[in-house]
């Protein structure tokens, strides 16, 4: 089955029937992100070896866009779950990458800080995060976030990216959301404070963390943005 015709079977159900609600009352698409991880398309860019649909940002943006047709909100969760996974498969382990890929784990990024930079102190192999950030998409949705530090190492420069995951004691959102996107979008700040992760959940080297965000974050963004940007202007079909 093709990626198209697996989204054409649940983008007129699950996805279209959250659209609603997260317009008109704010509620997070759960119904709809889960159908797409069923159906394959969380795991759409991740390596078929794992289980995933080895496809690229061409195929992504495609999806992102007939989805914003139906439930902007599911868009945007979309939008930042491809742009962490696009990491997350360069540098990541071979566990999460395979959740990811059978739809089991809805990535996000947390990458925008909220006043001071957040710092990362190593123990052995326990590190110790401690920040907030703002504008994180699925906030308290999603399963893990890709979040940025300063560098574990002392003395470094540049940046860190980390998997976070979202049960991790003392990571929280506050009650009331303080960010921009589509409303059901769970855009919101979140807290660590501070949240130890093992040594392990880095992503790319100590301070390699700016690199990995020019030439993979940001280019997905750029081109997730766009075609969520020109929905309202070219008709997307829903079945290929």
């Amino acid at each position: 089955m093709s990626y198209r015709t697996a989204l054409a079977h649940v983008l007129t159900g699950a996805v279209a029937s959250g659209g609603e609600p997260a317009r008109m009352h704010g509620r997070f698409p759960r119904s709809g992100v889960t159908a797409l991880g069923r159906a394959g398309l969380l795991g759409l860019t991740v390596a078929p070896e794992l289980g995933g649909g080895g496809r690229g940002l061409a195929e992504a943006a495609d999806v992102v866009a007939r989805v914003a047709h139906v439930c902007p909100a599911a868009a945007t969760v979309l939008r930042s779950h491809y742009a962490a996974v696009a990491v997350v498969e360069a540098c990541g382990g071979a566990w999460v990458r395979a959740e990811i890929a059978a739809g089991r784990h809805l990535c996000s990024l947390a990458l925008e800080e909220d006043g001071p930079e957040t710092t990362a102190r190593r123990t052995g192999e326990v590190v110790t995060l401690q920040g907030r950030k703002r504008h994180v998409v699925a906030a308290g949705e999603a399963d893990s976030y890709l979040w940025s530090s300063g560098p574990a190492g002392v003395g470094m420069g540049g940046r860190s990216l980390w998997l976070v995951p979202a049960h991790a004691p003392d990571l929280y959102v506050p009650a009331r959301a303080a960010g921009p996107g589509p409303s059901g979008s769970a855009t919101s700040t979140v807290c660590a404070d501070p949240v130890r992760v093992p040594a392990s959940a880095l992503l790319g080297e100590d301070g390699g963390g700016e690199r990995l965000v020019r030439d993979l974050v940001l280019p997905w963004l750029a081109e997730l943005a766009a075609v969520t940007d020109r929905t309202d202007q070219e008709p997307v079909l829903v079945a290929s």
